[in-house]
């Protein structure tokens, strides 16, 4: 799509407090998904792909647009944008609530071997919890910035219902959910054990997730920082549904399912480690297991206060930060160029860029900020954007060369760093 000269004036302002090689790389990043991944339909409606992938992802396409939000008063095109995708997120959620990814027409393209209810709309039926939050948090966070109620209309209000719903019904995974999933002939990652139902759970007060915003399969089926993330999206829908629906009903359901949710995760979700102290766990089942570990996608427990579930120096999630920056934490990795988090989703020793810009936008510290930014432009073998992974120890190794989600967030991270 073409470009405004207002997002043009912006980049431009943000650029001239940048030396010159962060310059290019801010620019490319910056624009990435307007000039490479956004579709603006005929009904109003927006299709953002994730980039080398021709579906959309309910998570990406959130993120791929957070860092536009500061523009939305400014420029009506930008407005368009955001306003469209917000409604093509709450149909694709009307369609399947348990899909991630989904197709720009009804043409049956996508994981369509997979034994799982198959919608031609659906491009990968995965269900993660993040995937219902990320369009909560987007439409909350564009009202928020330019005061438009307009989309909050009954298809909006109908989505949180289901939302809301769903997440209740997983509560009790075992017992009352129809959801499974299988694929055949692929990693274990990418498939549901116990038929496609996954390992068992029991009771807590958290919601079930069968894959992590990895799109890997979960080891145990509480994500933890999946649920804190959903904690934060309900108290979102709580506040709309008071001051926009005037609907008390669903507020109070908002409100009840967050805090089972949160208790939940304070009951089962805090281990005690005997290097860091108090950490939270990656993964639960309710039933004694913990799996202690972070992955480079968001929402992750490097995130948490980028999410708003708490605060940087929050004493717990200090903890967790030290235990997922070391090498206690199995996917954090050390190479010659680079160190930092990594994913199964990826090959062993792989280091991802959202990794490292989560690490430098939750960082207080501006020496570690800066060694990240630098440890990120020395690792994108020259392409002048972000890569998914990369061989810490030879960065011309590297997975996805186009992925506007890493390219998104890094500039997101140059703008905070800029102040603007």
């Amino acid at each position: 799509m073409n470009i405004s000269e207002i997002v043009m004036q912006y980049v431009d302002d943000i650029a001239e407090k940048l030396d010159i090689r962060l310059k290019k790389t801010f620019r490319n990043c910056y624009l990435s998904t307007l000039a490479t991944t956004t579709n603006l339909l005929e009904d109003g409606t927006t299709f953002v792909l994730t980039g080398d992938i021709p579906a959309m992802w309910l998570r990406d396409s959130s993120a791929q647009v957070k860092h536009y939000l500061p523009l939305v008063n400014k420029d009506p095109q930008i407005a368009r944008v955001i306003e469209g995708l917000i409604k093509r997120q709450v149909m694709y959620i009307g369609v399947d609530p348990y899909a991630n990814a989904f197709n720009k027409e009804p043409n049956d393209h996508g994981m369509k071997e997979d034994i799982t209810l198959q919608n031609p709309w659906v491009w990968e039926r995965k269900y993660e919890i993040d995937s219902l939050c990320y369009p909560i948090q987007l439409a909350y966070q564009y009202w928020k910035v330019s005061g438009v109620k307009e989309i909050f209309d009954e298809a909006f209000h109908n989505a949180m219902c289901t939302v809301i719903d769903l997440w209740r019904l997983e509560q009790y995974h075992g017992e009352k959910s129809h959801y499974s999933f299988q694929r055949k002939n692929c990693p274990a990652t990418d498939t549901l054990q116990n038929e496609g139902k996954g390992t068992p759970v029991t009771f807590t007060g958290m919601t079930w997730s069968g894959f992590r915003p990895s799109d890997d399969a979960c080891t145990y089926g509480y994500n933890i920082p999946s649920n804190m993330f959903a904690v934060v999206a309900l108290k979102y829908m709580e506040e709309i549904a008071k001051l926009v629906y005037k609907d008390e009903k669903l507020a109070a359901d908002a409100s009840d399912l967050g805090k089972q949710i949160d208790e939940g995760i304070l009951k089962y979700g805090i281990v005690e480690n005997e290097q860091f102290g108090k950490i939270y766990a990656f993964e639960t089942d309710g039933m004694g297991n913990y799996n202690l570990m972070d992955d480079a996608n968001v929402p992750n427990l490097l995130s948490i206060p980028y999410l708003g579930y708490t605060t940087v120096d929050d004493e717990i999630y200090q903890n967790t930060r030290r235990f997922v920056l070391s090498k206690q934490n199995p996917f954090y990795y050390e190479g010659k160029y680079a160190k930092g988090l990594g994913s199964p989703h990826t090959p062993v020793g792989s280091i991802w860029h959202i990794g490292l810009t989560m690490q430098a936008i939750t960082s207080a510290d501006s020496q570690e900020i800066n060694q990240l930014i630098e440890m990120i432009m020395q690792t994108d073998d020259g392409k002048q954007c972000m890569h998914e992974s990369f061989n810490p120890d030879n960065p011309h190794d590297f997975t996805r060369s186009w992925f506007a989600w890493a390219d998104s967030l890094f500039a997101e991270l140059i703008i905070k760093v800029a102040g603007f």
